[in-house]
């Protein structure tokens, strides 16, 4: 079984990657996407999006990390992909996934499973751009408005030249309420050749074993799951599950990487997003979360929930 990590864009950043990667049972991570939209990108949009280029494409933790794209135009795409495999990713991932409306509107993420012509078209951009040795891979829902062509658009993916392909076992309208259909998977499965990828609402083991004996995937993908079970992976793979002592350090260490990355004023907002899903899980992130719910001051935050910073801003945790 290996384990990938969902793109999660404005949630599971380059920062949430390293901490959840630190604590092991992850194989491989995806980014969140890079627009193409008509224009080919500096590579400082690249590495924003993934600092990981600087370094292999891997997490500090050594876990490949893929650089997802969005958008609609294949040329355009395969040019900015050919832009991209020269700072030598783990991987390029193709978006045909995203439910948001601002992104559907403008022709890119779910909507695009309104036309498999495309798809194909998109995937074959980019496969030929990119030298063989880069994996190209895709990830998808079941459909749009409904799931009557997620079969055609798995086959034009898979024909095109995708090495892989994820499935977020719900359509565009469904967005992420319960239940994930893992049972339209199977059909999928066996109408192509690729490893499939299962996707959406595992938020625990119990939940991650019934999709992969409902779907008949060996390979899982976690998003929110992983964000409020920082150990799912790991108890996945027998390793058994993370503690809070394992988590309190990665909270405080989240808080050090995100101050360079985000204005002042965004900075709590950054921990109080991570917090609310681990009180889902963790009491003491309850605690925390209700503690500090109110607060947007950074120097508050310190004083109420880091108080050890305060005497030590060089407090010794991983680099």
């Amino acid at each position: 079984m290996r384990i990938y990590l969902a793109p999660m864009e404005g949630l599971l950043d380059h920062v949430l990657r390293d901490m959840l990667t630190r604590l092991g049972g992850v194989d491989i991570c995806v980014t969140e996407f890079v627009r193409v939209s008509g224009t080919l990108l500096p590579n400082k949009v690249f590495h924003r999006i993934a600092p990981e280029l600087l370094h292999g494409s891997k997490t500090p933790a050594g876990v490949p990390v893929r650089v997802q794209l969005l958008g609609s135009d294949p040329v355009c795409l395969g040019e900015n992909a050919a832009k991209l495999a020269a700072l030598n990713p783990a991987g390029i991932d193709l978006n045909f996934g995203c439910p948001a409306k601002t992104v559907n509107r403008h022709r890119g993420g779910a909507v695009l499973l309104t036309e498999p012509e495309l798809l194909h078209d998109i995937v074959a951009a980019v496969r030929r751009a990119v030298p063989k040795h880069i994996i190209v891979t895709a990830k998808m829902r079941l459909g749009y408005e409904d799931r009557t062509r997620k079969l055609e658009c798995a086959q034009a993916i898979e024909s095109a030249g995708a090495a892989e392909l994820v499935v977020h076992a719900r359509t565009k309208t469904d967005g992420y309420k319960p239940p994930a259909y893992w049972e339209e998977l199977p059909a999928i499965r066996e109408a192509i050749q690729i490893p499939l990828i299962a996707n959406g609402e595992i938020w625990n083991l119990d939940d991650l074993n019934r999709c992969r004996t409902v779907s008949g995937c060996d390979d899982v993908m976690l998003g929110r799951g992983m964000v409020a079970s920082p150990g799912l992976a790991r108890v996945a793979k027998g390793q058994g599950g993370a503690s809070w002592a394992e988590i309190e350090p990665l909270l405080r260490l989240f808080w050090q990487k995100v101050e360079p990355e985000v204005l002042p004023k965004h900075r709590a907002g950054r921990l109080k997003q991570w917090l609310a899903y681990l009180r889902k899980v963790y009491p003491e992130a309850d605690a925390l979360f209700l503690s500090c719910r109110t607060i947007t001051e950074p120097a508050e935050i310190e004083q109420l929930v880091f108080p050890a910073l305060l005497s030590s801003r060089s407090l010794a945790l991983p680099a």
